[in-house]
Order: structure tokens, then sequence, then C-alpha cells
């Protein structure tokens, strides 16, 4: 409870009649007359209050894109009083960004009034969001009177895809419009019957119409590719990678890049590793390919020893009986470049590996910054040596063969994509 104006006024009003009553006997015991009314009004708003409750209902998305800003909606209602004041602040669990707010409210006898927040997750998993904290008004507006209403909501953070994935997956898990590339094939070596698993793109839809059942085009020479995707998820993963860490951006890479696989009906597998590898999917094409993918990617978690690619390359290699186009989302700085380096001869020649690490936009700026106190020499120092190192590293793993990006966290999705579909179209693997 916390008193209002109207409260504060009456406590004023018993102070100042007990002093003038220590001066002038007229007003000895008037002070008694508002400090009864503020503790009767006060005990009267208790026991109103206690026959009163504000209903909450949290209304938003069932599952959350990793790093993309959604709304919820906190829907209140009352039906006690005719008018209710009342102010709640809204809140978001640790794993999600967003300010917390205090709005007033005004609730109506049966009306619902609508509070938004907008949060963007930051970690996978799931998360019960949090109750706002709510406080009404007493009907003589003398104290704020705490209210717990009950509700149940739970956010499931997923990763994010580039589109809707109902293009390829047939499921509603995400928003927005899918955009199609141009894949690759020779003429058509025949019509067939459609089979579970045939991309959307294979079907020809003038001769399903014609016959009325779906019919697939089986193409002489098509350029389907196999892609394993490594994803690391040891502790360097828990770094910061801009809004998100680095696990949280390479899932949504990696989660993005098995669609628009799928999407040109390549072959697509997951392995997870950190110390040694964890769980292996082999390459597989469809859309059950890319659920099995998003769900594992899901579950992802950092942990706490330091990521093995050789390891996780000897696996590979151990497992793999076609050629793969190996993407690898690693750190190319804080893992050994001993160990990168001799994930790339057991992968090679075989195989082709597309390296994918970041760069740190804000140690990259330091050594062209205005130096701002007797320590930014160092600093810079610090910050080109960083640079050559990760610049040696990035070098010698070119030199093993080994295709190697190293991008700003927000560019690093899209220069892997770009880079898949160029090594597509130059038939690189």
């Amino acid at each position: 409870m916390s008193l209002q104006r109207n409260a504060l006024l009456l406590i004023l009003l018993t102070g100042l009649l007990g002093i003038l009553g220590q001066w002038d006997p007229a007003f000895g015991r008037l002070w008694i007359l508002p400090a009864a009314l503020v503790l009767l009004g006060l005990t009267y708003e208790s026991l109103r209050m206690r026959g009163e409750a504000v209903g909450l209902r949290l209304l938003g998305p069932e599952r959350w894109p990793l790093g993309r800003e959604r709304t919820l909606q906190f829907l209140f209602v009352q039906e006690g009083r005719a008018l209710v004041r009342a102010q709640a602040a809204l809140q978001a669990p640790a794993e999600f960004a967003a300010e917390t707010r205090i709005a007033p409210l005004r609730l109506a006898r049966g009306e619902t009034v609508a509070l938004e927040l907008r949060a963007e997750p930051r970690r996978l998993g799931r998360y019960r969001w949090p109750l706002p904290a709510l406080r009404v008004a007493g009907p003589l507006q003398l104290a704020w009177w705490p209210a717990h209403p009950l509700a149940e909501y739970t956010a499931t953070v997923i990763p994010d895809l580039i589109g809707r994935p109902e293009r390829i997956s047939g499921n509603a898990a995400g928003e927005g419009t899918a955009t199609h590339f141009g894949g690759g094939s020779s003429e058509i070596l025949q019509l067939r019957e459609y089979r579970h698993g045939d991309s959307l793109r294979a079907i020809d839809w003038k001769a399903s119409a014609r016959r009325g059942q779906l019919v697939s085009r089986e193409l002489a020479e098509e350029r389907r590719l196999e892609i394993l995707l490594a994803v690391d998820v040891g502790r360097a993963s828990a770094l910061a990678a801009g809004p998100i860490d680095r696990l949280g951006l390479y899932v949504n890479v990696a989660a993005r890049l098995a669609q628009r696989a799928a999407e040109l009906d390549d072959a697509v597998g997951l392995l997870l590793f950190a110390e040694r590898p964890l769980t292996l999917l082999a390459p597989a094409r469809g859309a059950t390919a890319v659920t099995r993918i998003r769900s594992l990617l899901a579950e992802c978690t950092v942990l706490p020893g330091q990521a093995n690619p050789a390891l996780a390359a000897a696996r590979i290699r151990a497992t793999a009986p076609r050629r793969l186009l190996v993407v690898l989302l690693t750190d190319v700085l804080d893992t050994a470049i001993e160990e990168l380096s001799e994930a790339v001869r057991l992968l090679g020649p075989k195989h082709f590996t597309l390296i994918c690490g970041l760069e740190n936009p804000a140690i990259a700026a330091l050594p062209s910054a205005v130096p701002a106190d007797a320590l930014a020499p160092y600093r810079a120092l610090a910050a080109d040596e960083y640079h050559r190192t990760l610049t040696g590293n990035v070098r010698a793993l070119r030199a093993l063969g080994a295709a190697t990006l190293i991008e700003r966290p927000e560019q690093l999705d899209r220069a892997v994509l770009d880079a898949y579909q160029r090594f597509r179209r130059e038939r690189r693997v």
C-alpha cells in the first residue's frame, strides 16, 4: 500500500493542527479529527478492496523469432466499481530486451483495456512471462492497493527465418514473405507422380491441373548439393554479437540457410559441437529435414568447454559418404587456429569447407578513433594486434583451401546466404 494525495493532505492537516494545539489550547484536540478520518478511510478501503479483483489476460505470439521484436498485449478488466483507477508496470523476462513501462489505467465496469509491450528475445528457450505489478486506487482515493491478477503466458523463442516457412515446410511457425531464387537444372527427363518430399519447385502445375493430381518434373541433371551445418556451441558462443549472443546469431544463420537449401531442393544436415561432437543429423531434403534442424537449433545452449572443430571434422569425415558443403559457424579468433587448420585438412579435399566467423566492430573501430584519455593509445595497439591476428588466421585458412568469411554480426547472415548462392552457381561443390 502507498498513500495518495488525499491521505497525505489529511496527514499534513493532522500535523498542523497538532502544532497549533501546542501554541493555543483552543486547537488542543482538533488534530484527532483528520487523523481519525485517515485511519477510518484506510480501514474502509482495505475492507472494500478485499472483494475487488482485476482480471488479466496476456495475448501474444506463441513463438518469438530470435532477435526480432514482437508485441505482447496485456488485457485488463474489472467487474466491481463503475470506474477504477489503476497503474500497471509492464515488464519482460530477463532474456528479452524491453523497456519496463508504467502505464495508467481507467477501468470501467465490464470493459477491457489493452496495454502493449514490445520486446525482443535475446536467447533461445521457453520463458514464463512475468505478471505486471498492478496497484489500484481505493474508492476514497486515499491509497494505492496492490492487486495480484492471475494469468499465464509462456513465450517460446525459436530460430528466425527469412520469410514464411509455410512455403517450404507447410507449418505456421513464422511470418513474412518467402523469397525464391532460381535453382539450376537442365532439361526435363520425364513427368512422374508427385512423391512425398519433392520440392514445390519440382511440381509441374499445368500438368497437375490436367491430370487432377500432383505431377513432378524429373530432370536429366540437377545441381543438388548436400550441406552440413556445423554450429559451435562452446563457451565462446556466449560472447555478445550485437543485440544477441554468438550462439543466437549462429542459430539464426543456420536456420535461414537450411530454409534456403530446402527451397532449392538441396539436402541439409546439422552437427552441434563443443569440446566434442554432440548431435549429428545426416543431410536430407524437404520439409521434414528443415523441421528437425529447427527443433534441434531451438534447444541449443552454450556449453562450458572450449569448442574443438578438429574433432567435429573427424566425425564428419568418418560418417559422410559423399562430398559435402560444410558450413562451419565458429569463432576464428577465440578458437585455436591449430584446431581450425586441422579441421580443414581433415575435411579436404573431399569436402568443401566454408568457415564463417565474426569481426568485433567496436574493436575494429579503435585504431581510427579519436583518443579520449591516456589509455587510448594502448587500446588502439591492442585493437591493431587483434586485427593482425584475425587477418593472419583468415589467410592461413584460405591457404589450406577453406572459403572463410569474417563479417560484422549484422552482415553475417546475408554474407553466408550470398556465398552459398555463389558456390551453387559456380558449381564449386
